[in-house]
């Protein structure tokens, strides 16, 4: 993962930044989210106590803050604007059984998500591996992303930890400003290279929002729910652990819904400070009610200085 730090610790020092590729691709134009400093760029889910989406916010509805300072919202969109989306689908032994409706379940988020988003595909067991051919990265084509999926048998342990790292790499070499994982996994790792910690650091420098699915046996001993949610809640997403297998397919949806309602905010940070910051976001409705809002919490800061010193 070396190189991809590199290329974030770049992006966030150079004197022009433009975060995820914005302005680079043409059919862009209408999507982008564009800056001439640095950006945080925030994904923000927000839900009414009823846990109803809430749309029709805008920028005055929303208070944004810093390790505890406000921050001048400079950049906001609501739209439903595609997504780079990776699906990390765990093929170990122990998924065997459950195989046929993970695969189901992701097929139905494909279809629920926007019909512009750039999907990839990594499938894991020992080792990670992407679904698509070697020549496409990212596919929008239902009949290509149902192969990917059927890819490999299920057998042997479980590298999570290494699709984690092969996700978060090629999530940035997409063409969207907005990137999310969908994790289905029993959340354990018994074989991988990389190390939590690792993952935890490299999902802070990113700006990928993370949901996880859990399924898993309450007896079994590798399953490591604690994980999954750790991941969905320091990247802003949601984590869920359905009770029967046949709960996997709403819940699919429920998570495509949430990433094509979804606010974005940016603003752009002081210089000086520790490089983790802490984030939080409040939204309140027109009338003043208190709405419940999910984004990331944290992330990591490289200041000027750590890119100068590599010049």
């Amino acid at each position: 993962m070396t190189k991809r730090r590199d290329v974030i610790r770049w992006m966030l020092s150079a004197p022009v930044v433009v975060l995820a590729a914005a302005g680079f691709y043409q059919e862009q134009r209408d999507y982008t989210i564009r800056t001439t400093s640095r950006l945080v760029l925030l994904d923000v889910s927000v839900k009414d106590p009823q846990g109803g989406f809430v749309s029709g916010l805008t920028r005055d509805n929303f208070k944004v803050y810093e390790n505890g300072k406000p921050q001048k919202i400079t950049q906001f969109a609501n739209a439903d604007i595609p997504v780079t989306v990776g699906i990390l689908v765990d093929e170990s032994g122990s998924m065997r059984p459950k195989r046929t409706e993970v695969i189901a379940a992701a097929l139905e988020f494909i279809k629920a998500s926007n019909p512009q988003d750039e999907v990839f595909v990594i499938n894991f067991n020992e080792r990670a591996k992407h679904g698509l051919p070697d020549t496409v990265l990212f596919s929008d084509n239902v009949d290509m992303l149902r192969s990917a999926l059927w890819q490999g048998i299920p057998e042997g342990r479980t590298a999570l930890y290494d699709a984690i790292e092969m996700a978060l790499h090629q999530s940035d070499m997409g063409r969207r400003d907005k990137k999310t994982l969908l994790v289905i996994s029993d959340g354990g790792d018994n074989i991988s290279r990389h190390k939590l910690p690792d993952v935890m650091h490299d999902v802070l420098e990113s700006i990928v929002t993370i949901y996880t699915i859990g399924i898993f046996d309450e007896d079994d001993p590798e399953s490591n729910p604690t994980v999954l949610k750790q991941l969905a809640h320091v990247s802003g997403g949601g984590a869920y652990f359905p009770a029967k297998l046949e709960e996997i397919v709403p819940i699919c949806r429920q998570i495509a819904t949430d990433v094509r309602r979804r606010y974005t905010i940016g603003y752009i940070p002081e210089l000086n400070g520790k490089p983790e910051r802490h984030i939080k976001v409040e939204a309140s409705s027109p009338a003043g009610q208190k709405l419940n809002v999910r984004t990331r919490t944290s992330y990591l800061f490289v200041p000027d200085s750590a890119g100068a010193e590599r010049q």
